[in-house]
């Protein structure tokens, strides 16, 4: 159960774990026992982009991360956008790429963080200039970058496969994600 909600945004009365029957039968979702506000909980998309650059992957690295850890440029979709154009922004913002071509990937599971990962390769061009919630980027030859067990390093190692690539992954402890 989702600790984000604790209130009915409707009516402010507590939320509780109540179970009724759905589709797909008994669910138990926190509930407002008063006006019957459900808070479904559902997975956010969030949008995930292998950009390569000068024939090789972009990695960068957030702020907010150890000095060792690059991944994906990543970012959340936006209200009134396509996945392909949130992409397209992310990119943009986080790096100052132009995308030039967005190609899916594949969609990936991450369920530690309750998202579906959206990920497209995304051939870029232009001149690095990072966004201030990144700190650093590095390039890596194709047959050179690890990647990691986790939604975004799956979708690496699955583009890398289709370059002809055998993917390695780096061995990721729970303190390390």
């Amino acid at each position: 159960m989702s600790a984000a909600f604790k209130f009915c945004p409707q009516c402010a009365t507590a939320l509780q774990p109540i179970t009724l029957m759905e589709d797909g039968g008994a669910k138990e979702r926190l509930r407002c026992p008063a006006c019957g506000w459900t808070h479904w909980n559902n997975p956010t998309p969030v949008l995930a982009a292998v950009v390569q650059y000068q024939d090789r992957i972009l990695l960068a690295r957030n702020a907010a991360w150890p000095a060792k850890m690059y991944a994906l440029i990543t970012g959340f979709m936006e209200a009134g956008e396509t996945p392909q154009e949130g992409i397209r922004r992310e990119v943009k913002e986080e790096t100052n790429l132009d995308a030039l071509e967005v190609n899916l990937i594949g969609v990936y599971d991450f369920q530690r963080m309750n998202q579906v990962i959206i990920a497209y390769h995304v051939p870029a061009e232009g001149e690095v200039k990072l966004s201030p919630e990144l700190v650093d980027w590095r390039l890596y030859e194709y047959g050179q970058v690890k990647c990691w067990p986790a939604g975004t390093g799956y979708a690496l190692a699955d583009w890398l496969r289709t370059k002809g690539y055998d993917p390695e992954f780096v061995e990721w402890s729970r303190r390390a994600e």
